[in-house]
């Protein structure tokens, strides 16, 4: 029977309650944690780009039809866009029923310095032109080092195609590669042995630094983000999931010590290792997987989708700025492109907030300044929505293509129940 201190859950949800208790009781020695959550997101930062790279590339050589490639590249965008498009507007639906802007002074509350996002917001921002245009890196080596996830998955698909050409000439090198993904695996597997004290130094600094008592004006909004994605979550993905034949509940539970891991760190990157490989263990085949996953996390950002959506209409009533549904719409239509970028830019959702501000010339885009004490904790959320619906977008793609192994999924389950038991 295994110990229930070698559970990884059980670890994690130690490590987030001691580091909120250090934050609260002793903020300095809270803000000295920080290169604890640091290190351990850069250690995962830094296996990433390779298992990127090589689950693409064997997925598409496995996968050997390129239309099938095509067919389920094009079917993941479509998902990805009807989604987070319901996302934008169940965040002004929301926000607007709710007006947790409404009766605040912006001038009587704490503000933030935000001048390092609003400068690359007032010229326009993330545009969809250089959007496009990064995507292809200058240098293959330049992407890898950087970490750089849609460059490293464009030249991913590309290197895929190449060794696909090759035909049985390429197969010994599918078999290196197949032998290499293994061994980052395992270097994933040392490297979340540190998970609890990763989400430890977060969740301490997180506290330790911006205090509780920012959080009270702004609660209500705080509040309304959060029960907004809870009802995305319970009502829209579950919805999807019950027309495509799983459960929300069991998937959950399959993928629960990645979130926990994602709400101790504030973000999905340090578990896109993991969901990768538990994503295949729950039945989607490796080819959906490594195509899925990597991008997901740029262009189906779900719960970053709900936050934007609400920021700009909880400003506009801080300003008591009467938006038309035209407006609105707009904003939707706005986001529905910028908000793509969010998670290629360091500061990419504030950046995406200046952009949109600026696009509409209606709100001010020092307005910001507000959002920056509370959006840390509010990151959070966004970061395990936009794992949730990235690990649902993945069984969705796979069902559709016949690609999901029922099997593997009832043993995963099976799995599930067996280490409830034990832990």
């Amino acid at each position: 029977m295994k110990p229930l201190f070698k559970n990884l859950t059980f670890q994690v949800i130690i490590a987030i309650i001691l580091g909120i208790t250090v934050g609260l009781l002793w903020p300095e020695a809270g803000k000295n944690m920080k290169p604890l959550g640091d290190t351990f997101i850069n250690a995962v930062k830094m296996v990433i780009s390779p298992i990127i790279f090589l689950t693409i590339v064997l997925g598409i050589a496995k996968m050997g039809d390129m239309k099938k490639v095509g067919k389920v590249g094009g079917k993941a965008f479509i998902y990805f866009e009807i989604v987070t498009t319901f996302a934008l507007i169940i965040g002004l639906i929301i926000v607007n029923i709710i007006k947790p802007g409404a009766g605040l002074d912006f001038d009587k509350l704490q503000k933030g310095d935000v001048s390092q996002y609003t400068s690359g917001g007032g010229d326009g921002g993330i545009n969809w032109v250089d959007f496009v245009t990064h995507i292809v890196p200058e240098n293959m080596v330049d992407a890898f080092a950087k970490g750089d996830i849609l460059q490293v998955l464009f030249f991913s698909i590309l290197f895929g195609v190449g060794l696909t050409a090759l035909g049985v000439k390429g197969k010994p090198v599918i078999e290196f590669f197949d032998k290499l993904l293994n061994i980052f695996f395992n270097v994933v597997g040392y490297i979340m042995k540190a998970a609890p004290l990763g989400a430890f130094g977060a969740m301490a600094f997180t506290i330790g630094n911006f205090g509780l008592s920012s959080l009270l004006p702004l609660g209500k909004l705080m509040i309304s983000v959060y029960v907004t994605m809870f009802l995305f979550v319970i009502i829209v993905l579950n919805i999807i999931c019950k027309m495509y034949g799983f459960s929300l509940w069991k998937y959950l539970k399959f993928i629960k010590d990645e979130i926990l891991i994602v709400l101790g760190t504030s973000s999905s990157e340090s578990v896109l290792p993991r969901m990768m490989n538990k994503m295949e263990r729950f039945g989607c085949s490796k080819s959906v997987v490594g195509l899925v996953i990597p991008t997901g996390y740029s262009f189906n950002l779900d719960g970053t989708s709900i936050y934007l959506s609400m920021a700009v209409v909880f400003l506009a009533q801080v300003f008591n700025i009467d938006l038309s549904l035209t407006q609105q719409l707009t904003i939707i239509a706005i986001l529905m492109l910028t908000s793509k970028g969010a998670a290629a830019v360091t500061g990419g959702g504030f950046i995406v907030l200046a952009s949109t501000l600026s696009a509409m010339q209606v709100i001010p885009v020092e307005g910001l300044a507000l959002l920056l004490g509370v959006d840390r904790f509010m990151s959070e959320a966004r970061a395990i929505v936009n794992l949730i619906g990235n690990g649902i977008a993945t069984i969705v793609v796979s069902k559709s293509e016949n690609e999901f192994d029922e099997k593997k999924s009832e043993e995963a389950y099976i799995e599930l129940k067996s280490q409830g038991r034990t832990a």
